[in-house]
């Protein structure tokens, strides 16, 4: 144990300097005869078979980490609950900053003289800025520590915060998000692979299920706080208020977080960090901009075609190259792949309600970015508090009767949603997204608990980057999906709407009449006709609007109906002696 982590008493995980050092790689066996032999003639592109038998070989060898075996943590925390808390306060931050920028963009476009075009780079660079980033967190995890990464990670991400506020013209703000995406990218994976690094898996519920809240809770509190702050104070606040509480976080950590073992990397795959930051960009890229420019525009068709061939050129890679960028082979761990599958649903989910309900809120009901905030807040605090209640009957009962629950609560619930009128009541909605809100909080955080849970430790940096990439690329890609749906669904509503109530109709005549002799008080000179049907064609804009918003959570809940069929593969968590963990049936 290191002087430090004595005096502490938070660390044990083995004899004095070793914490800060890279574990010795395993030496190949000196007598292992003609296997040996077949091995070293073997050409290169069958090296991952070699891997695997490795892999495979070490993993029935007991006590790879000082504490627990491959399943257990590698360190014993004190306290790790109070650990886990200070890691949430930069996963927090990451996650809000996310979301609390967008209700800033029409002041920023005004403050900066910026078009619509240049302004959505504000949040664009953000997004496709974390899609470079966050594959490369397991390798510089590894690398240089996970603590050390963490502590970094949050430096950077407060520097560009403070930074962003700053900023004296678009550009300039262009460019620090992207010094604060380079930060907030590494933070979530980062904080994901030190759970399981200091966390007892028979506790692994738990734990996640205190993460959970910062993954639910920040998206809402989002549009809260940014509204406030930009409606009754100064934009600019939505970075600063990140500075006093990432140096907070970054104190707290150097104090509370105990070290964890470098682990021996190979060289930086070069070849691989290439092809998956080029391809996620030109996919976050098209996803994002497909529907402003057109999904059969030129610019998108090649950004998806190139993103396509990349990112499969990158999966062949991985499975070849001796040490790749991210180990595809986590994949042969059946749970971890089922448990994703369940993540691009309820992640869709999650986005469906985030992004279409604000959209109604303020285009159909006339509300504010702050109370439209206020509105969503109850379903967050409603996940916030069945997010550790989850988790601990994750760690009693297993993730398949948790999720089940969850998924059948959230079908209902997005089933009710497809019933929103422009009457209806306010309290209606709340209570909508307050009983949605419960079946996301059970739903979640099981989901991603089981498939980690399932994948050897020295693995889990390498499985938690691959599930963030996943769950980004899934939300981007349901807005993407779910948006060109809704258009096509309102321009064939609006044309069987104008159709029905044409203006040569006796109803619509006297309409006009009457709405065009109010109007024209306030609008002399104007037909009575012209009116009426100005006043007709926003009335039937409203309801096809809210009718392919009805048929946007009629689609969601049909997703998540197939969302059963993965939710039977998971399996109950069992302990064993040693922290060791085994999927039950299995």
């Amino acid at each position: 144990m290191s002087d430090e982590a004595d005096a502490r008493g938070q660390v044990e995980s083995g004899p004095a300097g070793q914490e800060e050092r890279p574990e010795a790689p395993t030496p190949e066996p000196a007598d292992a005869g003609e296997g040996t032999a077949l091995e070293s003639s073997r050409p290169r592109h069958l090296a991952r078979s070699a891997r695997t038998e490795a892999m495979a070989a070490e993993e029935q060898a007991p006590g790879a980490f000082d504490v627990g075996g491959e399943h257990g943590p590698e360190v014993q925390v004190g306290n790790w609950v109070v650990a886990l808390l200070v890691t949430v306060i930069g996963g927090f931050m990451a996650i809000l900053d996310s979301s609390i920028v967008n209700v800033a963009i029409p002041t920023i476009m005004s403050t900066f003289g910026m078009s619509t075009a240049q302004v959505e780079w504000i949040v664009t660079i953000y997004m496709l800025t974390l899609g470079v980033v966050v594959p490369t967190s397991a390798w510089i995890g590894d690398r240089i520590g996970y603590k050390r990464l963490y502590v970094l990670s949050l430096l950077v991400f407060t520097v560009g915060s403070a930074l962003s506020g700053l900023s004296w013209s678009g550009g300039a703000l262009i460019g620090f998000r992207v010094l604060q995406a380079i930060g907030g990218g590494m933070i979530m994976p980062v904080m994901t692979s030190m759970l399981y690094r200091m966390v007892p898996r028979n506790r692994v519920g738990s734990a996640m299920g205190i993460v959970g809240i910062a993954i639910i809770i920040a998206p809402a509190l989002g549009p809260t706080i940014g509204g406030y702050l930009v409606q009754f104070v100064d934009w600019r606040l939505i970075f600063y208020i990140n500075v006093p509480i990432g140096i907070f976080g970054v104190l707290a950590a150097e104090r509370v977080l105990p070290v964890f073992k470098r682990h021996p990397v190979g060289p930086f795959d070069t070849v691989g960090f290439l092809a998956s930051a080029g391809g996620l960009f030109m996919l976050l890229y098209a996803l994002s901009e497909g529907q402003t420019i057109g999904w059969s525009s030129e610019t998108i068709v090649l950004m998806l075609v190139g993103s396509l061939a990349l990112l499969t050129f990158f999966v062949w890679w991985e499975l070849l190259v001796e040490h790749p960028l991210l180990d595809m082979r986590v994949f042969r761990y059946g749970i971890f792949g089922w448990s994703n599958v369940l993540v691009i649903a309820t992640t869709v989910a999650l986005f469906s309600g985030v992004f279409y309900i604000p959209l109604f809120l303020q285009n159909i009901a006339g509300m504010g970015a702050f109370e439209t905030g206020l509105i969503l807040m109850p379903s967050a605090l409603m996940s916030g508090i069945m997010m550790p209640i989850s988790g601990q009957l994750f760690d009693r009962i297993g993730p398949r009767p948790v999720a089940f629950v969850g998924l059948v609560i959230l079908v209902v619930a997005t089933f009710l949603m497809h019933n929103l009128t422009v009457f209806t009541a306010t309290g209606t909605i709340v209570m909508w997204l307050v009983v949605r809100g419960l079946g996301m909080g059970f739903m979640m955080m099981p989901v991603q608990a089981a498939g980690l849970n399932a994948i050897p430790t020295r693995l889990v940096g390498q499985a938690s980057a691959i599930s963030n990439i996943i769950q980004r690329v899934a939300g981007s890609f349901g807005i993407a999906y779910l948006t060109a749906y809704l258009t096509g669904q309102m321009a064939g509503y609006t044309n069987n709407l104008s159709a029905t109530v044409a203006p040569s109709h006796p109803a619509v005549v006297g309409l006009f009449s009457a709405i065009g002799q109010d109007f024209s008080r306030w609008f002399p000179g104007l037909p009575p006709a012209v009116l009426g049907n100005e006043f007709l064609s926003g009335l039937v804009s409203q309801q096809a609007f809210t009718n392919g918003i009805d048929d946007v959570f009629m689609l969601t809940a049909l997703i998540l109906l197939v969302a059963f069929i993965p939710v039977f593969f998971l399996r109950k968590v069992e302990g064993t002696g040693g922290g060791m963990m085994r999927m039950g049936g299995e």
